[in-house]
């Protein structure tokens, strides 16, 4: 079965440079979430585990229409 990947946390870093093709995301207000989508099976979770779905049934009626094989990780 595939699983859902770890979410990549933010890190320090010395300067605000970036290197030659980076990109950055301002962290709104908000919840960090990963979803997943495998077999037709919609899995939306904290970054700690926590299942979220039952909280955002409009969020799981969305990305239940994108493919299978499907993993996201974002702010919410």
């Amino acid at each position: 079965m595939w699983t859902l990947p770890e979410p990549m946390l933010a890190a320090p870093v010395a300067g605000p440079d970036l290197p030659p093709g980076g990109a950055v995301e301002p962290k709104w207000d908000g919840f960090r979430a990963l979803v997943s989508v495998d077999a037709g099976r919609v899995l939306l979770r904290s970054r700690r585990g926590t299942e979220m779905g039952p909280a955002f049934p409009e969020i799981m009626a969305g990305v239940g229409q994108l493919p299978d094989a499907t993993a996201l990780d974002g702010v919410m």
